[in-house]
């Protein structure tokens, strides 16, 4: 009767193997592939002398200025939201480890000695230990969809890191090209304030010799102030301008060590490397965070419909006790069992159903998410090439009209100064001079952050998921 008995045992382990086989199959798996989105196979706005490879990490580096590059690393190193992002990177990891040890059986040892006496009785003592094991077979994969999401987490926060990178590097260098250009408008404004003074003192001259008027000199003073009072607002905002590189860089305001002055802002060279939209779109970190925000919201769904459905566990354990510590393990002394059990959720007020739908809607979410990043993205670059083309077509302008009114103004100033043109011409030619000078200031400025921007659209100054695991172990 007993060999029966194996033999039956032995027919319907199979069966049971498959009829568990079976169960685990009707969980329906979501696909954690992201929605398509209609990509275009090249960027409507084309720009001269953009083509080649993808943008490099240390992009900051074409713009061939130690100290941007000195600023742009140091950030990359100090700031508070690098930091962040890097801290919550090392939290997803291990979080990884913690889902992953749901898939393992789970071993425990304890121990205990007690020592007791009572009236007309010898004192004694007793000592006890033990093991415990459990574990849960993952017949139906909700821990693997589990540890799936924790691993998808884990890419998103690397991506973010990525994210947070390339925004911090663009945002030190376009306030380090912002303070330079500043600082070449403040020198712009006050060589033309000495130029107006200058105009002011012949003014006077001419009105005490009788060739001229106070109409006039009121009027070159009132000129000569306009420029003064320009002074202040510019180095305010070169003031502030460095405040924010300050912050950036992980220091209080006031705290970053002076800046060199040297000229006009650095641009790096026009042939910036431009990727067709699809290669873009894989370098960018955001994008690479919206995906994994899907495959981990879709191992979550998953997992979510795997928890309807019955779960197993077996336990065991083994206990020893003896009177002295020595005897502990003994034969005599010990006692040991085993426990298989089997929980299927019959009612629960319809939460478990409830909970698969909002993960599900949660993947919706998400694949929309992951749509709307992308065409952001693709915005973003297209914008940025309008953007810097506009600018560089305006500095060519501008430096036309500069040398125009440069020269306009030195002939005007020649000929008041020997009576030949009325004062008002001086005025608006120095007038003309100040505006063109500022705005080709500015327009140089321009250009140079132009680049910045396109260089952070097209995804460079972040490093690889790879890597950024690496970096934060």
């Amino acid at each position: 009767m007993q060999a029966g008995f194996h033999l039956a045992t032995r027919a319907a382990a199979p069966a049971l193997l498959a009829l568990l086989s079976a169960c685990a199959s009707m969980v329906s798996q979501r696909s954690g592939e992201p929605p398509a989105v209609g990509v275009p196979a090249a960027w409507s706005s084309s720009r001269d002398g953009v083509a080649g490879s993808t943008t490099a990490r240390d992009w900051w580096k074409a713009f061939n200025d130690p100290q941007l590059t000195a600023l742009v690393e140091g950030s990359l190193q100090t700031n508070t939201d690098v930091h962040t992002a890097r801290a919550n990177l090392q939290q997803a990891r291990a979080l990884v480890t913690v889902q992953n040890a749901t898939l393992l059986p789970q071993v425990d040892a304890s121990g205990s000695a007690q020592r007791s006496k009572s009236d007309g009785v010898r004192a004694s003592s007793l000592f006890r230990a033990g093991f415990d094991a459990s574990w849960e077979p993952d017949l139906f994969g909700a821990n693997r969809a589990g540890l799936s999401a924790a691993q998808a987490d884990t890419l998103a926060s690397a991506a973010s890191l990525g994210d947070v990178q390339v925004t911090v590097a663009a945002e030190v260098a376009s306030n380090y090209l912002t303070w330079r250009g500043t600082g070449v408008r403040l020198q712009v404004a006050r060589e033309n304030l000495q130029l107006q003074e200058e105009t002011l003192q012949i003014a006077q001259w001419r009105t005490q010799a009788g060739l001229g008027t106070s109409l006039e000199v009121e009027q070159a003073r009132a000129g000569t102030e306009q420029t003064r009072a320009l002074i202040p607002v510019l180095e305010a905002t070169q003031a502030q301008t460095a405040h924010s590189i300050a912050v950036l860089t992980g220091r209080a305001p006031g705290q970053l060590p002076e800046l060199a002055v040297a000229g006009e802002a650095p641009m790096a060279p026009d042939g910036i490397a431009l990727t067709i939209p699809a290669d873009t779109l894989r370098q960018r970190a955001d994008v690479r965070r919206a995906e994994a925000d899907v495959r981990a919201a879709a191992s979550r769904a998953t997992q979510a419909e795997a928890q309807r459905y019955p779960s197993f566990s077996l336990s065991g354990n083994i206990g020893l006790s003896a009177l002295t510590l020595g005897a502990l393990g003994a034969s005599g002394g010990g006692a040991a069992a085993l426990l298989a059990g089997v929980s299927i959720p019959l009612f629960n007020g319809g939460a478990l159903k409830a909970q698969v739908d909002a993960r599900d809607a949660a993947l919706a979410a998400a694949g929309s998410a992951y749509q709307g990043t992308v065409l952001t993205a693709l915005k973003d670059v297209e914008d940025s090439l309008v953007g810097l083309k506009s600018s560089q077509e305006r500095r060519t302008t501008l430096q036309r009209a500069a040398e125009a009114a440069d020269n306009a103004s030195l002939i005007a100033r020649q000929r008041y100064g020997s009576g030949l043109i009325d004062f008002q011409v001086v005025l608006d030619t120095l007038r003309t001079q100040l505006n063109v000078q500022d705005n080709l200031a500015a327009a140089r400025t321009d250009v140079a952050t132009a680049q910045v921007r396109l260089v952070k659209a097209l995804g460079g100054g972040w490093i690889s998921d790879e890597a950024a695991l690496q970096a934060a172990r």
